[in-house]
């Protein structure tokens, strides 16, 4: 039996859930696809445990927030707050930030990581918004896709996050509960992003962003997740096939 046959039963109903579709998901690692009631549930607990979650970098405007994001790629948003602390009491605009050179914007941010690539993009990013865009950041995610280092993740991010857009980003939080539960799956974080776009209303997208990494934070880590004391343990295959200690 395939997994597109094992989803198929699984979501017409209790009756006809057959056990080889749970064992074949046992077997390969791959879980099920919620049904859309349970996602309707996933969603509101979700909703019910976090309903103040809000973006952890700290930014006062569009730039900072995009400077931030593109900082926070494989880095904690602590370190990025720690970082951006002191880089944006002189280098807060796009106009002082090309002041910069490449080397010095690298012993700013050294310690968010990856620092070479990250100096690049964020001064490719601000020559591009002030030569294309008059030195304000576009508010939309075509246009924020053009500028130089800013994928679909960064885009929807400060989209969501500076303008109030409805969009999901999928960082490896998002990518990981998501799956996890079954209430997107996906090998690909636009895989995901697809999926969550039409298990989510559109109202919810921004706040569901919010919810999915705070869980991931929280309780459904990479390593150990904590499935024992998770509310939404029934609901999830990922906690109902994870061995018994």
């Amino acid at each position: 039996m395939c997994y597109t046959e094992c989803v198929k039963y699984y979501n017409e109903g209790e009756e006809k859930r057959p056990e080889i579709a749970r064992l074949w998901a046992r077997s390969t690692g791959s879980y099920l696809v919620m049904k859309r009631t349970d996602k309707q549930a996933a969603l509101a607990e979700l909703a019910t445990l976090y309903p103040d979650a809000k973006p952890a970098l700290h930014y006062s405007t569009p730039y900072e927030l995009l400077v931030a994001v593109i900082l926070s790629a494989q880095c904690t948003d602590e370190r990025v707050n720690i970082v951006t602390a002191k880089l944006f009491e002189r280098y807060s605009t796009p106009q002082a930030m090309v002041t910069l050179t490449q080397k010095q914007l690298e012993k700013y941010i050294f310690s968010c990581g990856f620092y070479r690539m990250k100096a690049e993009h964020i001064l490719s990013a601000s020559r591009d918004i002030l030569e294309k865009f008059d030195g304000e950041v576009p508010n939309t995610v075509e246009m924020l896709m053009t500028l130089a280092g800013v994928g679909k993740k960064t885009a929807n991010v400060v989209y969501s996050v500076a303008f109030g857009g409805a969009a999901i980003a999928v960082d490896t939080h998002v990518f990981r509960v998501s799956n996890r539960l079954g209430l997107a799956k996906g090998t690909t974080p636009l895989a995901v992003e697809e999926a969550l776009c039409k298990a989510i209303p559109k109202k919810d997208w921004s706040k569901a962003h919010h919810w999915l990494v705070y869980h991931g934070r929280r309780v459904c880590h990479s390593q150990r997740p904590a499935c024992e004391s998770c509310t939404l343990k029934h609901l999830c295959d990922f906690a109902k096939h994870k061995p018994k200690k």
